[in-house]
């Protein structure tokens, strides 16, 4: 009582791996999904192999030309005439700034004629968060949409100036980096029983000496002390993270994703031989400080992806942050899969997760998940190349499931509409069930995620063909609802009952996610805490393996700025002095330090780091070259 029972909270029953890769679990009453046809995409097969495989199959195509110099000389010219068409039509797609990014990518796939190959069968042992490597690697799509030569030609040059010591996944090497060094930090297995793997990070003696240099930057409010201990530890992974944001507040987004992948750099450096990013039986444990800035990582660099049109490989990291630890899900994932499945367009994955995972987590019970999935379902149904009774099959099914989402949100649709600036018609918009009535009366836990939601995803419905799906499914709940459908009495009843207060690990998304509609959402109790970028909200039980030693007196050794900031709060401590009582003494410390935080961010936002570049050493190519 007094708190959220939530899909993504802490009582959640244990996952079985073994059970996961038998394949989709149906329950009850629920409506057969899609038939055996769909399925989750992906492929065992390493990368190597199948890039092999295609780069030689471009050879072939390349050097299949007639032994004729003439004909050669020929089909030269018409390829460099064809190439500059290609280029022309691009441009014009790219210069059209009113179109979304993904309309942009959909366009060239379809221009290129490039058919998006089929997913295997359901039968297919691999478990809903199997991890494909070559998914990882965001140039896989971009060569779909713009070709191999077009995003490896200016790479391949580059990539002699200097050897790193070994192969990852994550993230690719840059010559431009710092030389790599091993920076302390390790990676041990703690236990290995069920079929499941439990990690953790460690830190060296040197390492957390490093890392205590870095918390006393973080205190010193000066970001330029961040970039000096770079100097010295160049892949120390909480000061890239930090520095990172520090960039991105700059609006400097190549520098802070470079940040983010030289730190999963370090990281991936570190694994232990068993720690796999496929098998989605490896565990880290979110407790665990040195285990969190891996999470982060992943998340910022996922987030980076996305934005960068990548969503398909947004979605891989996604899955791959949701493997290691799906039971507690510490940052959340399930309120963003639903989310990059349906921009990456791999309906039939999501549908999968849903129906393997409704029993056990209650996934309807999110709103994202209960319009995402009949949104998946639908848009399913308007592929022209599956047979025709697939297609029936799965426009009933995405009628059936929007019809049960308004019921259990129809708060949702009013906002949702207002997002896609359409205006409702008369008989909704004044109907006691969807009014505005609908939106004030949702508990504050459950409006904060309908918020998430509507910001994050809305354009999705934009498509006149989804409106008009949507407009059919609205007008039958209303006639259910003046039927009197003891449904809808149901509904009511659990949203007052399950909503009451959202657990900390949705707290942290939302603050993580920075969607705004969302971030205006949260509870008072939050938004009087301090949040740092490299360590947002941590667990209450937090697992310590060392301690920070006492330091001096701040007042003393504190730099100018914490000294002016103390003098005008008298409240504020510097971080890591934490008031052993819960009281009031408590509340006007975490206010203290809420308004503190919202003046080193404006302060920040004048910030020029003219040091960053003494970091990276060997950098031929100047400033403005990222990537």
């Amino acid at each position: 009582p007094g708190h959220l029972e939530h899909p993504c909270s802490h009582p959640c029953p244990q996952i079985n791996i073994e059970d996961l890769e038998e394949g989709p679990v149906l329950h009850g009453e629920r409506p057969d999904g899609l038939p055996t046809g769909a399925a989750v995409s992906g492929s065992k097969r390493r990368p190597q192999s199948g890039g092999a495989d295609r780069k030689k199959a471009g050879e072939v195509a390349d050097k299949a030309a007639p032994p004729e110099q003439s004909n050669i000389s020929g089909k030269l010219r018409k390829k460099k005439k064809k190439q500059k068409n290609k280029k022309n039509t691009t441009g014009e797609i790219l210069e059209n700034g009113l179109e979304d990014i993904d309309r942009i990518l959909e366009r060239i796939e379809d221009s290129s004629g490039f058919n998006r190959p089929g997913p295997p069968p359901l039968s297919s042992k691999k478990h809903v968060l199997y991890v494909e490597h070559r998914h990882l690697n965001p140039d896989t799509e971009l060569k779909r949409y713009f070709g191999a030569r077009a995003v490896l030609g200016e790479q391949r040059p580059r990539q002699r100036q200097r050897v790193y010591p070994k192969c990852t996944w994550l993230t690719t090497p840059k010559s431009t980096w710092p030389r790599y060094a091993k920076p302390g930090l390790s990676m041990r297995l703690l236990e290995s029983k069920k079929g499941l793997s439990s990690f953790a990070f460690e830190h060296s003696e040197e390492y957390q000496q490093t890392q205590h240099k870095f918390l006393a930057a973080v205190e010193s409010m000066e970001p330029n002390n961040i970039v000096v201990l770079l100097q010295t530890s160049p892949y120390h992974v909480d000061s890239l993270l930090q520095l990172s944001d520090a960039c991105r507040f700059q609006e400097d987004q190549e520098m802070a994703r470079d940040l983010v992948e030289r730190a999963l750099y370090s990281m991936e450096c570190a694994f232990h031989p068993l720690f796999s990013l496929t098998s989605g039986t490896c565990r880290l444990d979110y407790r665990r400080p040195e285990n969190r800035s891996f999470y982060l990582a992943l998340y910022k660099q996922m987030s980076f992806l996305e934005k960068r049109g990548c969503p398909r490989t947004a979605l891989e990291f996604c899955k791959l942050i949701l493997s290691l630890e799906p039971d507690e899900d510490p940052l959340c994932m399930l309120l963003l899969i639903d989310h990059l499945a349906l921009r990456a367009r791999n309906y039939e994955y999501l549908i999968r997760l849903f129906q393997e995972w409704e029993a056990h987590r209650n996934l309807s019970q999110l709103p994202n998940f209960a319009f995402s999935v009949p949104l998946a379902y639908f848009l399913l149904s308007q592929q022209a190349d599956l047979p025709e009774q697939e297609l029936s099959s799965a426009r009933e099914q995405a009628s059936v499931l929007i019809r049960q989402a308004l019921t259990m949100f129809p708060g949702v649709l009013l906002p949702l509409l207002e997002y896609c600036s359409v205006r409702p018609d008369a008989a909704v918009a004044t109907h006691r069930f969807f009014g505005p009535e609908a939106e004030i009366s949702q508990p504050p836990a459950l409006s904060q995620l309908v918020s998430l939601y509507l910001g994050r995803s809305h354009f999705l419905w934009k498509e006149p063909a989804t409106m008009s799906w949507l407009e059919e499914n609205v007008r039958e709940v209303l006639q259910a609802v003046d039927s009197g459908d003891p449904a809808v009495g149901a509904c009511e009843s659990r949203r007052k009952v399950l909503y009451q207060r959202a657990p900390r690990n949705i707290h942290r998304h939302v603050v993580l996610s920075e969607v705004k509609e969302a971030v205006a959402a949260l509870p008072p109790d939050v938004t009087t805490q301090s949040v740092m970028g490299f360590d947002p909200l941590p667990p209450l039980d937090t697992i310590y393996s060392y301690v920070r030693p006492e330091r001096l007196s701040p007042v003393s050794h504190g730099n100018t700025i914490a000294l002016f900031f103390r003098s005008l709060l008298p409240n504020y401590t510097m971080e890591g002095e934490r008031l052993e009582d819960g009281g009031a003494g408590g509340l006007n410390h975490n206010q203290g330090l809420n308004r503190l935080m919202l003046a080193v961010r404006d302060m920040m936002a004048n910030f020029q780091f003219h040091d960053v570049e003494a970091a990276r050493e060997d950098n031929p190519e100047g400033d403005g070259e990222w990537d």
